[in-house]
């Protein structure tokens, strides 16, 4: 089960219990209908027999919705509008059912309470506006079958009906938030687990491994201690990536894509930012970091410890723009497609990867013996990435 799917199923576990009281007011309301008909309203009929005939058709439409509304499955706009419509229908035939000064006399609709069904089975299951709305719909065949009634009656029925839909459509959202909350701090546990797993696991062998090299590399000297170096500091970036604590919350919250991609900066790597911090969502900034420094290890990579590079950022009102350049040889016209062929996909999955699931772009400029540019670029919404365009890729000759 995906972790959508699992929400979903976490937000109709917690409408269940108003779906199951909402049962139990048709029936109780039926029986309410039913006792009105037989020894309070009796008098106001002028067609008894008819009237219990409604009654039954009432009792039935319960069960056939009780079953209907029993599988989450069912409850569609479809079967909804039904019972609304077959409520209204039998409301209004109160009309031709008593007498035209019954509602004077204080008798109340055929239906008594159980109109008020689809009013609250709308606000379960599409939340507050859709329950006032019916309630409304409902009220205004009310308050015309009453309009003979006080004005203060019509009114209180009117106001019920609303007030109903409203704080059932409320209590409904209420529900469906705290499910959300409580499969995110689901998530949040075992995604927890998992890394502390998953830690524990590197520590046992990866780190072990990199430490080994680190210190028989400088044993050795030479090319050796270059490779010692290299894996002391990937080390440390694995020490700290498996030693941090994880947070749902950062997931969401914002943080200073700066203080992201400084640390990355060296005596051949030259980092320009903004004074103000440039703050993304948690999840953004850290892929957005992860791109420049794929592109800086590229650099590193294909270009040697000689190799110079510069980058910017830039925070721009509709995004946020990350500009990597070097001065290194440049990258030959093919060559990155010979190398995605070739199954080498640093730059399809670690930069373009990254930046197409943001909803960004990321464009590669290169020239033979002037060096690469790659220009990061990550749309924002209210502050936050938006997945929407599509990565794209140039590579100038």
């Amino acid at each position: 089960m995906t972790v959508t799917a699992a929400s979903a199923a976490a937000k109709r576990s917690f409408s269940e219990p108003l779906w199951r009281a909402l049962a139990v007011f048709r029936f109780v309301s039926v029986g309410y209908a039913a006792l009105r008909l037989a020894f309070i309203d009796r008098s106001e009929y002028s067609q008894p027999a008819w009237a219990w005939v409604v009654i039954a058709v009432m009792a039935a439409w319960t069960v056939v919705t009780t079953i209907a509304y029993a599988r989450p499955a069912r409850r569609t706009p479809l079967l909804l509008g039904a019972d609304l419509a077959v409520t209204v229908a039998i409301m209004m035939s109160t009309m031709l059912l008593q007498y035209p000064v019954a509602t004077v006399h204080g008798a109340l609709p055929v239906t008594a309470t159980w109109m008020a069904g689809p009013v609250l089975a709308w606000a379960i299951r599409y939340g507050r506006r859709a329950g006032t709305i019916v309630g409304l719909i409902v009220a205004g065949c009310d308050f015309a079958l009453l309009r003979h009634a006080a004005l203060s009656t019509a009114l209180n029925g009117a106001v019920l009906l609303v007030l109903s839909g409203w704080s059932v459509g409320h209590l409904a959202r209420l529900s469906a938030e705290l499910a959300a909350q409580r499969q995110r701090a689901t998530e949040v546990e075992a995604a927890s687990r998992e890394r502390e797993r998953l830690a524990r696991d590197i520590h046992d062998s990866v780190l072990q491994v990199l430490a080994l090299v680190q210190r028989r590399g400088a044993e050795a000297g030479g090319a050796a201690a270059e490779l010692g170096r290299l894996a002391g500091q990937q080390e440390a970036a694995l020490r700290a990536l498996v030693g941090g604590t994880w947070d749902g919350d950062q997931a969401s919250g914002d943080v200073d894509l700066c203080q992201l991609v400084l640390p990355a900066q060296t005596d051949r790597v030259t980092i320009s930012v903004p004074a103000p911090p440039v703050l993304l969502g948690g999840a953004a900034a850290a892929e957005l970091t992860a791109a420049v420094q794929a592109a800086l290890d590229n650099v590193r990579r294909h270009c040697g410890e000689q190799t110079r590079a510069w980058v910017l950022i830039e925070d721009e009102p509709d995004l946020v723009r990350v500009t990597i350049r070097d001065d290194g040889p440049g990258i030959p016209d093919g060559r990155l497609a010979e190398a995605a062929a070739a199954g080498r996909l640093g730059i399809s999955h670690s930069i373009r990867g990254r930046l197409r699931d943001l909803g960004g772009s990321a464009v590669i400029s290169s020239a033979v013996g002037e060096g690469t540019t790659v220009e990061l670029c990550l749309p924002r919404a209210s502050g936050r990435p938006v997945a929407a365009a599509q990565a794209t890729a140039r590579v100038r000759t």
